[in-house]
């Protein structure tokens, strides 16, 4: 009778399953996390581009570093992780530097990654 529970093959898919489900899953997360990292990176950089953009050429709407800087929070547009932006009218010509921390979860490891961007218009 044990002989015939070692040599059946009912349930090796079932088992063969649950080994590759894990890591599976958890690439799987892993690619979905890192594309979210990346988007909110470019949401990052776009905004501190426009924002200094703004301070240089929209002399009206960005008067000063608190005008500009709420100006770089309302054109973000990425998921919601409360950046901060600072500006400086200092070096290249106007600039304003993004940064948030993003919480990467990829299943079984979860990372806090900082983001930090900065743009510069004459």
């Amino acid at each position: 009778m044990p002989k015939r529970y070692l040599c059946g093959e009912k349930g090796a898919i079932s088992a063969e399953f649950a080994l590759v489900v894990v890591p599976f899953l958890s690439i799987f997360m892993a690619v979905l996390g890192f594309g979210l990292l990346l988007w909110t990176s470019s949401a990052l950089r776009y905004a501190s581009e426009d924002a200094a953009r703004c301070a240089s050429v929209k002399t009206t709407v960005c008067t000063d570093a608190t005008s500009t800087q709420n100006y770089a929070l309302s054109r973000y547009e990425g998921p919601n992780l409360s950046p901060t932006f600072t500006y400086t009218a200092t070096g290249c010509g106007h600039t304003v530097t993004g940064s948030a921390t993003f919480p990467l979860n990829t299943g079984l490891v979860n990372l806090s990654l900082p983001i930090t961007v900065g743009a510069c218009f004459p």
